[in-house]
């Protein structure tokens, strides 16, 4: 009886030896396991993605002001132009997102974007870009906006605005007697809420730029006053680099 047991506890030994060897002879054959365990090594690094651009102190900080309802598109046209590196790789700007809250916001298009900072922790910046939405009658009458646009207009040396972020440059006095543009058919309404800008007509002029205001119709017009800001920040053959790197002369000649 001792034997039969003795001999049953070498069967199960060898069994377990055994099936210890099939198994590391798998994982060595196997290049999907293979894969898979290096895969699972790769996602558990620290490492930041080599895109990712971080906050350079000694760098000119370009703000993105957004809030619920904004037109997206204004915004990344804006981060489009000068988050593109130099002809070198390197980083030549900070491109920061704001908002008067550190919550999500949805933008026209339904996408939600959450801002790098609020109004109350923002760092200085060099320029700001408002941009619009559908509807401003929340944001133009939202006295933190208004008051936001103001104090940094205190710090920034250039302002823009795209489309009807022109109600908000209005509504907070900061370009009385400065030439203002904003989207086509609602220059005269802009006109008549702010008389002490000096409206552009919407329907011959695109962009235009007054000291250091600058702003246009807005939409992908909004490239325009990003690139001419970019070069006035830079040099030409930069804006030259930028407008290459995206493409703008395919876009140009799309028809043909």
């Amino acid at each position: 009886m001792f034997q039969t047991i003795l001999n049953m506890k070498k069967t199960l030994i060898l069994c377990i030896i055994g099936l210890v060897i099939i198994g590391c002879n798998l994982d060595k054959s196997n290049p999907s396991i293979k894969n898979k365990s290096l895969s699972q090594t790769t996602t558990k690094t620290d490492t930041p993605a080599k895109h990712i651009k971080p906050f350079k102190k000694e760098l000119p900080t370009i703000g993105l002001l957004m809030f619920d309802g904004v037109l997206q598109g204004e915004v990344i046209a804006s981060s489009d132009v000068f988050a593109k590196p130099d002809k070198d790789g390197n980083q030549v700007f900070n491109v920061i997102t704001i908002a008067e809250t550190e919550k999500p916001i949805v933008t026209e298009e339904g996408m939600k974007f959450v801002p790098d900072y609020r109004f109350d922790n923002c760092p200085k910046l060099t320029a700001l870009f408002v941009p619009s939405g559908y509807d401003m009658h929340a944001q133009v009458n939202n006295k933190n906006v208004i008051d936001f646009i103001r104090n940094k207009n205190q710090e920034t040396e250039y302002m823009v605005s795209n489309c009807a972020g022109a109600q908000l440059i209005g509504k907070s006095g900061i370009a009385d007697g400065y030439k203002i543009v904003t989207w086509i058919g609602g220059g005269e309404q802009l006109q008549k809420d702010y008389p002490n800008l000096k409206v552009q007509d919407d329907k011959l002029v695109t962009f235009v730029e007054d000291g250091k205001f600058s702003s246009s119709n807005g939409n992908l017009a909004s490239y325009i006053s990003a690139l001419n800001l970019l070069e006035k920040m830079t040099t030409p053959e930069h804006r030259e680099h930028v407008e290459s790197y995206l493409y703008l002369q395919q876009l140009q000649n799309w028809k043909k």
